[in-house]
């Protein structure tokens, strides 16, 4: 059995980066070629289903079994793969139980009249030409008010797709304009888990972090909200001539009273309290469930032979919830647990995939290469980003995207006399916000399973994302607030 003398390990944050003496760079791009190359013809030649409805799935495997050939011809153990893929499972044991949660909160939230409640009124004070923008501003606060991304889509985020769905809004744009908002918040709280990596691997302090990334991060959040502004009033709705209609059918079918918004507010203040998610979030199950014996009782009569059985189904299941109107019934739908199983698959595989290419050295190797070539100011921020993109491509972990980028780069910048500040606002510019644009990605996955919506639909309406790395490029090209240490070498 090989050894793995040639193999060494340096831990951050309960993050590992191993290096591989062994293996060369062509070697480490193997499995990243061939998993791009089988998910590019999968969703442009095969419309998805290459391999059936896990297709994506088969595929980071495969790209894990490659990975695994390649280690094992670079002097790499099996018990080193494995270690890392066990590391890698352990660290998406919490979001995996989150996913669960959500899918059960969607639906007793649903059977308990909260999320028809929220369209309801919604309906009535969103205005179809501000929705956009709305949606923007009211994800961001929730954000930061939270520090979650993640509780945000999965609270807010649900009844604005709901409501904005409701008006004839393409849910692509809806999703785009809710995660816009979510991860300009995330970012930019101090009680986020990436905005305090950030600093900490990069080596400055937290609210230094913070006013610095107002410099990229505002502009874009503004630039993000004048073109949601012009999308809202170009784009054509149905809200003028159906809600009348909508309103109708919703208070005919739920038992719809404002004091079913205690649930979602209940959520929110757990949140805000530094209650852990997991509790939050099941309070926020509990809470509806006794809710909809309350208030629902004949939603949940028409939905099993008992009313504790139809709220159980909701939970572990599929609910559907009959009305008049299309659109609605459509909309009035939830998958419990159920229907979180595509998306915890998939990232179960993505994190497999993830740590045998950590485990035989590729990711570092890769990201080594790019700062290699890394000569001028410019090229070491531009090699920053693309290690950054390509990790939350390969590794399919925003943290490992923050951290193996943070520790290799970290000597270069000050080398180059550069305050920390400058990798750290990089660090998240690329690789927090860009995580839930790629489909496998723990964030991509979560955000398309919450959401309802594929990465796809939404990619291009997620612009505040997709604007970030390129804004901190065009400030790092016209060095604008770019700080340099005060004892420059």
């Amino acid at each position: 059995m090989p050894d793995d003398k040639n193999i060494s390990k340096i831990k951050v944050d309960n993050q590992q980066i191993i290096e591989n003496a062994e293996l060369n760079i062509w070697e480490a791009l193997i499995p990243v070629i061939i998993l791009m190359g089988l998910l590019a013809y999968n969703i442009f030649f095969a419309d998805g289903e290459l391999f059936g409805e896990y297709s994506n799935q088969i595929i980071l495997l495969f790209g894990g079994v490659v990975a695994t050939v390649v280690g094992f011809f670079n002097k790499v153990s099996i018990s080193r793969m494995l270690s890392e893929i066990w590391e890698n499972l352990k660290s998406v044991f919490v979001p995996i139980m989150i996913l669960f949660l959500v899918g059960a909160l969607a639906g007793t939230w649903l059977v308990s009249g909260v999320i028809p409640a929220m369209v309801f009124y919604g309906l009535q004070v969103l205005n179809p030409s501000i929705f956009l923008p709305a949606c923007v501003i009211i994800c961001a606060i929730i954000s930061i008010s939270t520090g979650s991304s993640w509780t945000t889509s999965a609270t807010v985020g649900i009844a604005l797709i709901g409501i904005g769905t409701a008006l004839g809004i393409h849910s692509g744009m809806i999703a785009g304009a809710v995660i816009s908002g979510a991860y300009f918040g995330d970012k930019m709280s101090p009680l986020s888990d990436t905005t305090n990596l950030a600093p900490a691997i990069a080596g400055t302090d937290l609210f230094t972090h913070i006013r610095y990334m107002t410099f990229t991060t505002v502009p874009t959040i503004i630039v993000t909200l004048i073109v949601f502004s012009i999308l809202s009033f170009s784009v054509e709705t149905s809200g003028s001539t159906d809600i009348s209609n909508l309103l109708e059918s919703i208070k005919s079918t739920f038992n719809i009273t404002p004091w079913l918004f205690l649930v979602p507010v209940a959520v929110i203040v757990l949140i805000l309290l530094k209650t852990k998610p997991l509790v939050a979030l099941a309070a926020g199950v509990f809470i509806a469930a006794v809710f909809a014996f309350i208030f629902q009782p004949n939603i949940l009569n028409n939905l099993g032979d008992s009313n504790l059985g139809a709220i159980i189904t909701s939970i572990f299941t599929e609910t559907e919830i009959a009305t008049d109107n299309e659109v609605l019934n459509e909309l009035f739908s939830a998958g419990g647990m159920q229907g979180m199983l595509w998306t915890i698959y998939l990232i179960i595989c993505a994190m497999i995939f993830g740590g045998v290419m950590d485990g035989i050295g590729a990711l570092a190797r890769i990201t080594k290469v790019l700062l290699s070539v890394a000569t001028s100011v410019f090229g070491l921020f531009a090699s920053t980003v693309i290690s950054c993109l390509g990790l939350n491509t390969i590794a399919s972990d925003q943290y490992l995207a923050i951290v193996i980028p943070g520790k290799m780069f970290k000597k270069a910048f000050d080398d180059k006399g550069l305050a920390p500040e400058n990798l750290s606002r990089t660090l998240e510019d690329s690789g927090t916000v860009t995580s839930v644009l790629i489909p496998w990605n723990t964030c991509g996955a979560y955000q398309s399973g919450v959401l309802g919506v594929s990465v796809s639909e939404y990619f291009v309406y997620a612009m505040f994302n997709w604007l970030s790395p390129f804004t901190t490029l065009l400030f790092a090209a016209f060095k604008i607030k770019i700080r340099q240490l005060k004892s420059s070498k």
